[in-house]
């Protein structure tokens, strides 16, 4: 049975269609469905180049986005009128499949509606993005023909502009309130002075210009390089050092020293807004808030075997610490640290098809996270490959003081952000050629993330976690992650100070101070982006035990991953009905 057919319980339970202007043939309803995502999309990529360049759409590789508050209004209206477009077709002339599209394109829309009235757009940066660090766009695109390096050199010489509209923001942010906290903005200083180059080839803009292609000649290198040389002098340094004035004189001392979000203008419902669209539930911080400290226990308590398993025979702080200290869980060479990722994604690799039916075509590498971010940064993150198959994916790793990044979880964090976890699920949902763009190139928090931290758990049947404490360090992951439940909203909800968070983050997980910190100081940056992830691995994992039971020797742990992946990154309610219509169809086959 195929998927379109697995989910009709689903989509005739929630969706509907009232069309405006009678009934339209099945034909002209999903021509007209397809044309308006089409049309929806290229917009998307016109309005967010550097997005486009991302994915390998080549097209405005020569702009920025246009961060001016008109263009943001207009952004907004636009999003209302393609919702007004949508309700003039026939949903009931449908497929099952398009009338699902037709849903998950209404609510994508619905919620960036929803969000615009807090005005989040006038944050326009934190310390892990913005455009004190847009230089990387770089790694992301393709430096092959003149014309790459000219479309370079535009954006460059625009970069001013790009740059001064993030002033405006920040000054219409600090007039209604509208600023992160201190602490993160601290954070943001030192980032902007890595722009303020004495000479122009020492920008980390002009890194393109240090290996141009042999295939263009040696006269057109040069020209290329003086202009990017001119650019840099001209418009780049300039703007950054306009930057720097405004952030250093006016934005960072009007900073507020609270860190929830319950201290920004309509706090408290930005942040339950916010908790619905990355859980994709209708939780309430209080619940997610309970439901957090009930994991914590839960996952403590797995904990304590293993210690007893060990045989360490102090306290549980005191183990902790003794994983925190004792060197022979470090490395202090960074190309070491570097290799044991690497090794660790290679011990898996092959391990994959015991798991899963389909792998992506697209292949991933392991690299460093740029030296100018990793001091502020995470642990490590993923990028995704491009759309083109021009470049693969990459599992970014940390590599600053890697004498407190433990060897003890190294392989559950590879499982998270390259496979079976980041890479192969969202490559395999790049490559589901008969989704609309929207769905293949974008997703939900509470899916890919949960389905990232599910894959951690998989690391016994693909042979990890073989020694006890590498089994601790995926419960230490999996205790991060529920942390974020209870830290999250204690302070954005629930008035905790930021010493408060790092206190009970440190109390419950092995986690260095060092990783502690920058993974706090992310929370507040990024109000209720980490409760997706422990929300969203807790109903894959409900769904697997519950088609594990019902389908007894019928169940197929590869089929069972190929119906939770084959859709994309949908809401977890969407997962629940097409796993139940999965299983169905498991019970009705001989």
């Amino acid at each position: 049975m195929t998927m379109g057919l697995r989910i009709f319980v689903l989509a005739i339970a929630i969706l509907t269609g009232h069309p405006l202007w009678g009934q339209q043939t099945s034909g002209a309803a999903s021509s007209s469905l397809h044309a308006l995502f089409a049309a929806a999309w290229d917009y998307e990529m016109k309005e967010n180049p550097t997005f486009a360049s991302v994915l390998g759409d080549r097209r405005f590789n020569d702009r920025w986005p246009d961060m001016s508050l008109p263009a943001i209004s207009k952004r907004h209206q636009h999003h209302r009128k393609l919702l007004g477009e949508l309700d003039f077709i026939d949903r009931t002339s449908l497929s099952d499949a398009d009338r699902l599209n037709a849903a998950l394109f209404e609510r994508l829309y619905q919620e960036r509606i929803e969000e615009y009235p807090f005005q989040w757009h006038l944050l326009p940066f934190n310390q892990m993005e913005g455009i004190q660090v847009v230089h990387q766009l770089v790694e992301s695109l393709r430096f092959e023909t003149e014309r790459d390096y000219t479309d370079w050199i535009r954006r460059l010489r625009t970069l001013g502009t790009y740059i001064d509209q993030h002033i405006v923001l920040m000054q219409e942010g600090m007039k209604v309130g509208m600023m992160h906290p201190r602490v993160i903005l601290e954070r943001v200083r030192d980032q902007i002075d890595v722009q303020l180059v004495a000479e122009p080839t020492e920008s980390p803009f002009y890194q393109p210009f240090t290996s141009i292609p042999d295939e263009i000649d040696e006269t057109t290198k040069h020209r290329l390089q003086t202009a990017a040389e001119l650019a840099i002098r001209d418009q780049v340094v300039p703007g950054y050092r306009r930057f720097r004035d405004f952030f250093v004189n006016h934005y960072l001392p009007a900073a507020r020293e609270s860190v929830g979000a319950s201290d920004l203008p309509g706090g408290l419902e930005l942040y339950a807004v916010r908790a619905r669209h990355y859980t994709t539930t209708e939780l309430t911080p209080r619940q997610i808030h309970e439901l957090g400290k009930r994991e914590v226990e839960r996952i403590k308590n797995e904990m304590h075997a293993v210690i007893k398993e060990i045989g360490f025979e102090g306290t549980f702080p005191e183990f902790l610490e003794y994983l925190r200290t004792d060197p022979r869980f470090y490395f202090q060479d960074p190309d070491e640290l570097l290799k044991e990722y690497r090794d660790a994604s290679k011990r898996i690799d092959p391990e994959l098809v015991k798991l899963f039916s389909k792998l992506p075509r697209a292949p991933y590498g392991v690299k460093p996270i740029p030296p100018e971010i990793s001091p502020d940064n995470t642990t490590a993150y993923y990028s995704r490959p491009a759309a083109d198959g021009s470049r693969a994916g990459t599992y970014f790793v940390n590599l600053y003081r890697p004498e407190v990044r433990p060897k003890y979880e190294i392989e559950a964090l590879t499982a998270h952000e390259a496979v079976p976890g980041h890479h192969l699920q969202i490559a395999l949902a790049m490559e589901l050629g008969e989704l609309p763009n929207f769905r293949r190139f974008t997703g939900h928090t509470a899916f890919v993330e949960g389905w990232a931290l599910y894959a951690e758990s998989l690391g016994p049947e693909l042979g990890l976690y073989r020694d006890p404490y590498s089994r601790f360090g995926q419960l230490t992951y999996e205790m991060w992650r529920a942390v974020r439940l209870v830290v999250d909203t204690g302070m954005h909800v629930f008035g905790w100070s930021r010493h408060e968070a790092i206190d009970y983050f440190r109390t419950h997980a092995a986690k260095t101070e060092h990783d502690i910190i920058n993974e706090i100081d992310r929370y507040i940056a990024w109000p209720g982006q980490a409760l997706a992830y422990k929300i969203g691995e807790l109903k894959i994992k409900e769904l697997r035990s519950r088609a594990s039971s019902e389908l007894g020797e019928k169940f197929d742990i590869r089929a069972f991953h190929a119906a939770v992946l084959e859709q994309g990154a949908i809401p977890l309610n969407l997962l629940e009905k097409n796993i139940e219509a999965y299983i169905a169809s498991e019970k009705a086959t001989p």
